[in-house]
């Protein structure tokens, strides 16, 4: 069911209004079609009425439960699920894996990780390609590699997780606050850390400089000065 034309659609059914907020705008962010539900009452309409990629899916829902609306989805069309929970026991995720599940997410998350996952499973699906590319800087998350003019960059797990971050933020300025709560998690609070990744990854992608600072807002990733 492949959104061929245009960006991918993603709908998050989560009753935790501030958690669904977060996400549906990370997500809004990373440049996805979204929609927030707070449960799965009418899922069936919402879903010809959405048409989503994915749908991400709360498992303690009011209502209906995320396991049962899996098989509502399933029974609509070929989009992917990922579910969330506060659940961490290994039967609930076998459970919702074997329901036809393609991802399972436990809180608490950081939004970046929840976002690269909900983009692992678009790119297996064929909805999203694989790569990134901007100028010649070229980003496979699955694969977890980064290059520049073919040169193979020396990334830790970190830096390559703030890199695929403002990548998908191409071209749109963040703050350091964002950054660290989308990379990080919502518990960090030292602006310093940003800063001291920022050097790391501008020295390792070398020049011309694609990693640029707008004084007094942040930072923001694009090709050219």
């Amino acid at each position: 069911m492949g959104n061929i034309s245009g960006a991918p659609r993603v709908l998050v059914v989560e009753d935790a209004e501030t958690i669904r907020e977060m996400v549906v705008e990370a997500l809004a962010d990373a440049g996805y079609v979204t929609g927030g539900r707070a449960d799965g009452g009418g899922l069936e309409d919402v879903l010809d009425a959405f048409r989503p990629d994915l749908v991400l899916l709360d498992v303690m829902l009011p209502g209906r439960d995320g396991f049962a609306l899996v098989d509502v989805v399933r029974g609509w069309g070929d989009a992917g699920i990922v579910m969330l929970t506060a659940r961490d026991a290994l039967d609930d995720r076998v459970r919702g894996l074997d329901g036809g599940a393609d991802d399972y997410v436990v809180k608490p998350f950081q939004l970046a990780e929840l976002v690269s996952r909900v983009g692992a499973v678009l790119r297996r699906r064929g909805v999203v390609a694989s790569a990134i590319q901007l100028g010649d800087l070229v980003l496979d998350p699955d694969a977890g590699t980064a290059s520049r003019a073919g040169t193979v960059l020396d990334l830790t797990a970190t830096e390559l997780r703030l890199l695929t971050y403002l990548a998908q933020q191409r071209g749109r300025t963040v703050g350091k606050d964002q950054i660290l709560a989308s990379v990080w998690g919502y518990d960090a609070y030292d602006p310093n850390l940003v800063e001291v990744y920022i050097s790391a990854l501008r020295r390792k992608m070398g020049e011309p400089r694609i990693l640029h600072t707008v004084r007094g807002l942040g930072y923001v990733l694009r090709a050219g000065s």
